[in-house]
């Protein structure tokens, strides 16, 4: 078998299969209608069909154990021993443990569910104890070898690096960090790298990405150290520390000053990167795994602008290999199957397996400089343009991102709303039955009729306002019958978006998202939401919220064009959700909702670029809201990130309320909000809705009384984390009747 590199590989590849086969499996075992062996028989075959897919390429570096049942870091905790004890004692088998951690179960919730750096995958937060006792447990990764090699295929087994690990951990020891822990599981990964050398792995991959963000010096020793003791270890493979989404800094010089024989850099996202790598001197011994192509988007490379690239590169290191950026995992699998995308809009795109070609065709370039590269794009259509949208944003003032001061709006949303204390709400979507997703199906290929289509859906819409009603709920919503998912339904009705058929990416677990795609400029063709909202608020004297998205977060959510500057097209979309927000309140909506939850997701890494940042991110919202009336109340929704950071940014929205999700985090966002001195509306989730577990009255009792000791009661919200969707009726039922018990209960407190 061969030490050498090879000339092309990639980081990581979509595990969900083209036809989301993963998600249709796992979700079936959870169900019971197949077991263990069967949900393992329909893994290996998805990872058989990858492998072959990248032998094919001619790619040559192949990864391996970047499959996951439902989350790589996960994956790793249980590779390095790190399963926390409460989840350890309930005598479950090896796989329901591992599901018990990642979803919850009646006795236990689940794992801090967060995002993985600025993207929209979730991971799942290690939990480190006093108790928790490292050892190495390779049996994933060797198996999965084990598989590739039997197909003919030397892979790469892939780990999350011991200092990220450490780094995205909590500890659960007041007072100790995760980190401190380094030395210890140090000697674990040398474990691990002696059990793969041992059944014959020549390469293994560590992923380190947490140093393209700001570490102390102390980090980067540790960083240092760790890789200078696992090139100590005898009989181990050769170690490829993989980083991606930005620069190194000071790490990059602090990894090549150890014996790691490849090191990884992003090219894309992190351009500086090669001008510290020129600065460093020789680099002797060393291959420098270039990632020329881009990992997070879905436009062509351009490969003239990469082989140049490339050629500095080659010109600094021994050995040169390209790869993508980062792992595939954030694109869609295949390009083949959109076989409706507008021709002009599919001639300059690419997805995973088309990104493959694209390395393998740098990496030939760059080995022989012969191969024939295609001939640049032509311009973007004229069509694509919007004279009208770009002479609204150039008429713009500083007035149109204003409204009146919070405290006489609070004043008069109350003399219009009559909420009491501790009012109870949802976060918009209501379960997605199988008999809905039918019936949107059969109105997608004509099977439904327009009339047949709305009625059906009005039916879902009072059917979620009765329960709601029922239930004791103070602020409704209609559920969203109508929408599959919350970007793709605005992308749909959006000048300048294109959806695609097949273009799944994973989130989190078995739940995937179809990415729109940004290619033009952004306006609205006609009202998209109110008479969804308009119906609602005609079944019920209850205030009924109206349901958008903001700029950010379809900017997020979605594939971006990269011809213009971000935040101008954050501005195009929030100019059409201001024209929606008129028209909502217009209509008599009381209450617009406008989520955000990805404003923290997008932060960039570094520090010293986060406040530009957050300027247009909080400029683009206040543009989509400031266009209503004081008596109308805004709320926003955020979820799934660590928000302590941005607490000041959260309170320049200028929103009268924001839910956050709070259960998983155990309500650590309150000591940032307490802090920061944030004054106005506030909804802590007190359930976790990622998890089939009903929380216990007393326990949303319990979240509720820690959230008053820092919010006034006229203040605090009672909502779940986040939207139902996942979740089945008798879950929601169920929980929400807890919900609303417990803030009736804390009112006549």
């Amino acid at each position: 078998m061969s030490t050498t590199f090879g000339q092309s590989t990639v980081l990581g590849y979509p595990r969900i299969g083209g036809n989301r086969e993963l998600k249709k499996a796992v979700e079936a075992y959870w169900a019971g209608r197949i077991d263990a062996a069967e949900l393992e028989s329909a893994s290996v075959a998805l990872r058989a069909g990858v492998w072959r897919t990248l032998r094919d390429a001619r790619l040559d570096a192949i990864p391996s154990n970047t499959f996951s049942y439902y989350d790589h870091v996960l994956d790793t905790a249980v590779a390095v021993g790190a399963v926390p004890r409460r989840f350890a004692r309930l005598g479950l088998s090896g796989l329901d443990t591992y599901f018990a951690m990642a979803r919850g179960v009646d006795a236990e919730p689940a794992l801090e569910l967060t995002k993985w750096f600025d993207t929209n995958y979730h991971y799942l937060v290690p939990e480190i104890g006093s108790d928790t006792v490292f050892a190495a447990n390779p049996d994933k990764a060797l198996r999965e070898y084990g598989e590739s090699r039997a197909l003919g295929i030397e892979s790469r087994p892939v780990l999350v690096g011991p200092a990220t690990f450490l780094l995205l951990a909590k500890t659960s020891t007041p007072g100790a960090k995760a980190f401190d822990r380094m030395a210890e599981l140090v000697d674990v990964y040398a474990d691990i790298l002696r059990a793969l050398a041992a059944a014959g792995v020549t390469w293994v991959q560590l992923d380190e990405p947490a140093y393209v963000a700001d570490r102390t010096t102390a980090e980067i020793e540790a960083l240092r150290d760790a890789y200078t003791r696992l090139c100590s270890v005898r009989q181990r493979p050769r170690i490829f520390v993989a980083t991606y989404f930005g620069e190194l800094g000071d790490a990059l010089p602090a990894l090549l000053d150890t014996p790691v024989e490849a090191l990884g850099l992003d090219l894309v996202a992190g351009p500086g990167n090669l001008r510290r790598l020129a600065g460093a001197g020789p680099l002797h011994g060393k291959t420098i795994v270039a990632g020329l192509v881009d990992g997070r988007n879905v436009w062509r490379t351009d490969l003239r602008a990469a082989i140049a690239t490339g050629a500095v590169v080659t010109g600094l290191a021994d050995h040169v290999a390209v790869s993508t950026s980062c792992s595939l995992l954030h694109t869609p699998v295949d390009l083949c199957a959109e076989t409706a995308l507008d021709p002009q809009l599919r001639l300059r795109m690419a997805f995973a397996r088309q990104k493959v070609d694209e390395v393998v065709l740098l990496g030939r370039a760059l080995r022989d400089g012969t191969t024939a590269l295609p001939e640049p794009l032509p311009p973007a259509p004229a069509a694509w343009r919007d004279d009208t949208v770009r002479g609204r944003l150039a008429a713009l003032r500083p007035g149109d991102r204003q409204r009146g001061d919070h405290r006489q709006r609070a004043a008069a949303q109350q003399a219009r709303l009559h909420l009491p204390p501790l009012p109870t709400t949802t976060i918009g979507s209501f379960p997605q039955t199988a008999e809905l997703r039918a019936a949107r199906a059969a109105h997608r290929s004509g099977r439904l009729d327009d009339s047949g289509y709305v009625q059906r859906m009005r039916a879902e819409v009072e059917h979620v306002i009765r329960l709601q009603e029922r239930l004791g709920l103070d602020v409704l919503v209609h559920g969203e019958p109508e929408r599959s998912d919350m970007v793709q339904y605005f992308g749909e009705q959006l000048t300048g978006f294109a959806t695609t058929e097949h273009g799944w990416v994973q989130s989190y677990g078995s739940r995937c998202v179809r990415p729109p795609i940004i290619y033009g400029d952004v306006a609205r063709r006609a009202p998209m939401t109110v008479a969804w909202s308009s119906y609602a608020q005609s079944l019920t004297d209850r205030p009924v919220k109206g349901m958008l998205t903001g700029p950010v977060t379809i900017l997020a959510w979605s594939f971006v064009r990269d011809d213009q500057p971000i935040d101008v097209t954050a501005d195009q979309i929030a100019l059409a959700l201001r024209d929606e927000c008129r028209d909502l309140q217009a209509a008599g909506i009381r209450v617009i909702q406008v989520d955000e939850p990805a404003l923290r997701e997008t932060l960039p890494l570094r520090a010293a670029e986060q406040a530009a940042y957050l300027d247009w991110a909080v400029d683009a919202f206040r543009l989509a809201t400031s266009g209503v009336a004081d008596d109308t109340q805004i709320h926003t929704h955020l979820c799934y990130s660590e928000f302590g950071e941005i607490i000041a940014a959260i309170d320049t929205l200028d929103a009268d309320v924001t839910s956050i999700e709070a259960s998983r985090s155990k309500m650590e966002v309150l000591g940032d909000l307490a802090a920061a001195g944030y004054h106005r509306g506030v909804g802590p989730g007190v359930w976790d809705i990622h998890s089939p577990r009903v929380p216990p009255r007393d326990e949303v009792v319990e979240a509720l009384r820690r959230a008053l000791a820092v919010v006034p009661a006229e203040r605090l919200w009672v909502n779940p984390d986040c939207g139902l969707k996942t979740r089945s009726y008798p879950e929601v039922e169920a929980s929400l009747a807890h919900l609303v018990a417990a803030a009736v209960e804390l009112r006549g407190r």
